[in-house]
């Protein structure tokens, strides 16, 4: 497996962590305040955190696909951890804002 595609599989998990707590943070809220914004937050919290847990099955412990994956160009490598990258970011800033 290529250093990029570690890369993704850590970032990948990072994201997971991340959504993990803010995705209780926002759920807890809801629960607290009824408000259809922290339902918002609690339920894309949640879609996030499915899609990157199905990212993460799929690029590191599914046999098949996470061969196929590693076979493909390294400019698809670059694309998709470049995307999954800037989604750490993104839930960083988030975590950032919901823990401050």
């Amino acid at each position: 497996m290529s250093l990029w595609l570690q890369v993704i599989w850590v970032a990948a998990a990072l994201n997971v962590v991340l959504l993990l707590g803010l995705s209780s943070v926002w759920a807890r809220n809801y629960s607290q305040f009824r408000s259809k914004h922290t339902l918002g937050l609690a339920a894309f919290g949640f879609v996030l955190l499915a899609e990157n847990a199905t990212a993460l099955y799929l690029f590191y412990f599914h046999p098949q696909i996470s061969a196929w994956i590693a076979a493909q160009a390294p400019i698809a490598h670059l694309a998709v951890g470049g995307l999954r990258l800037l989604e750490l970011v993104a839930i960083a800033f988030l975590a950032w804002t919901t823990w401050d």
